[in-house]
């Protein structure tokens, strides 16, 4: 991500920018409180347009002022952030993002934003460090495109600076560093947005694992990849089984970071990396199939992760897991009524070769094992059925330890990339039972979303287990505030912020500082 970011104490009426934002709320109690801060001819030219109800304050809006020389900026742009007391991070990245994206359509290279005022967020945010976060995130994620194969797209300008305007007494090194944070955790997002809306034809198994390797030598981290043969003789049949009906080989990608936090615990990723999805023998409808090149969201979620916690320097011992395929129909394609012997020695009866990802995922999720892990999360594009019960809003959530689950929630609450815990009760268990085999890849019509868990169940080991159902939040069927159409990325956010709190509670600063109330920052 090309665009620069910088910290200014400038007044806002001084400001040289081609676009310059102020974020105010509905209530004029709150709002004069935060007009206060600017001049006043600056009060003054913004007074007409509040006076005359054209601009309320409610949250989304917007409305754009010419200046015509009154200050040094041509273009300012109001943006409502709604009721004082509501007020909440997500808001503010959301006002960000709308700032950004206006600012886009002008085709402003320019764009400062002065920072709301901090006291008007809830208690327990962490002021000007969370508003600079939120903000950078907001704004970065909006100016995404995925124009790489439009013919003259890069013709058009671009916001190619950002300018954060804050009281010079407030910039401290962690507001520095937040706005840091929040760069690197877009730009890993954007990554996972490319990798995501790139076409079958060019992002294939072979091509992520390439994608990869350039991401561990670039940002620090391990990346062995294993390649057809080695997937043999490890017995993963669900990863051989899939993949023989495409003439593009499987790979199993494998990520490890800070070996040396292995003492604390090794917390395992797993990322469902099926390139293209046709649904292979069990075709799908051709309405829609051109969404299943982003069946690899789950493995674009863990790269980004790791691109993000490299950089943060997260002091965590990190391993991904990611098989990749592409799953095709042909003469040599797995077929309904075959049985897999998975790498674990576990069986499973294929009854739809369409629910290819979970044939996968047990593979990986056996091989996790190995690692002795603290926890597992895998996260997947798995169901259509979890889409269907909770939208484009949440991803679900299951698994058997609730302290990790609560985690994981908790994070979604803080980066608003949220998660919706679905019961596994032992009555689901027997829609996936088989005859023939340990376990059948399918449960029947209802409780897709838990079946499919049930089913994953089955092939872990003695080790915490979380599994994310992303099917309806990595897929986007329309704009939302700052996530395009397309692949949103989802999950690279949440399994970051999860990682780093994580990481701070098993700091050995951290425990120690604990019995004197002190606490380790490790989000510097």
């Amino acid at each position: 991500m090309n665009t620069h970011l910088s910290i200014s104490s400038t007044p806002f009426h001084k400001i040289k920018s081609e676009a310059v934002a102020l974020f105010l709320c509905e209530e004029k109690q709150a709002r004069d409180g935060q007009l206060a801060r600017l001049s006043d001819k600056v009060r003054a030219f913004i007074a007409p347009a509040i006076d005359l109800n054209d601009f309320k304050g409610k949250e989304g809006e917007t409305v754009l002022l010419y200046t015509d020389g009154v200050v040094a900026a041509p273009r300012i742009i109001l943006v409502g952030i709604g009721k004082s007391n509501d007020l909440t991070l997500e808001k503010v990245r959301r006002g960000a993002a709308q700032a950004a994206r206006k600012a886009a359509a002008l085709e402003a290279t320019t764009l400062a934003l002065l920072f709301p005022d901090e006291r008007l967020l809830p208690e327990g945010t962490n002021n000007l460090s969370d508003l600079a976060q939120a903000l950078t995130e907001g704004a970065l994620l909006s100016l995404y495109k995925f124009d790489r194969y439009l013919s003259g797209a890069k013709e058009k300008k671009k916001v190619s600076h950002i300018i954060f305007l804050a009281d010079p007494a407030k910039v401290t090194t962690r507001v520095q560093s937040a706005i840091r944070i929040g760069k690197i955790l877009a730009t890993a997002v954007c990554h996972a947005r490319d990798l995501e809306n790139t076409p079958g034809s060019d992002l294939t198994p072979s091509t992520l694992a390439d994608e990869a390797r350039r991401a561990g030598r670039k940002f620090g981290f391990a990346v062995t990849v294993l390649d057809p043969k080695k997937i043999v003789s490890l017995r993963m049949g669900g990863v051989v089984a899939v993949s023989r009906g495409s003439t593009q080989p499987p790979r199993f990608i494998m990520l490890e970071y800070g070996k040396k936090f292995k003492s604390r615990g090794t917390h395992v990723l797993v990322g469902k990396g099926v390139t293209f999805d046709s649904g292979g023998i069990s075709i799908k409808s051709s309405a829609g199939m051109a969404e299943m090149k982003m069946d690899m969201s789950g493995a674009a979620a863990v790269l980004g992760t790791f691109e993000a916690a490299a950089q943060l320097a997260i002091p965590i011992h990190l391993v991904g897991l990611i098989p990749a395929v592409e799953n095709m129909p042909s003469g040599s394609a797995l077929k309904p009524g075959d049985i897999l012997r998975h790498y674990n020695g576990k069986t499973s009866e294929v009854d739809n070769t369409d629910a290819e990802g979970r044939l996968i995922l047990a593979d990986a999720l056996g091989f996790a094992d190995r690692y002795t892990p603290t926890v597992v999360i895998d996260i997947a594009t798995l169901t259509g059925a979890c889409v269907v019960a909770l939208g484009h809003v949440a991803a679900g959530m299951l698994g058997n330890n609730q302290n990790e689950m609560d985690a994981i929630k908790r994070a979604g609450e803080r980066t608003y990339e949220r998660v919706w815990q679905m019961p596994m009760f032992d009555e689901y268990e027997k829609l996936v039972k088989s005859e023939i085999a340990d376990v059948k890849n399918v449960g029947g019509r209802w409780g897709g979303t838990i079946t499919a868990a049930f089913f994953l169940k089955k092939f872990i080991g003695n080790y915490p287990w979380v599994h994310l159902d992303i099917a309806g939040t990595a897929m986007l069927e329309e704009n939302t505030d700052y996530a395009t159409r397309g692949g949103s990325g989802f999950g690279v956010r949440l399994m970051t912020d999860y990682l780093t709190t994580k990481a701070i509670a098993a700091s050995p600063a951290k425990r120690s500082k604990s019995k004197s109330g002190k606490t380790n920052d490790l989000k510097k």
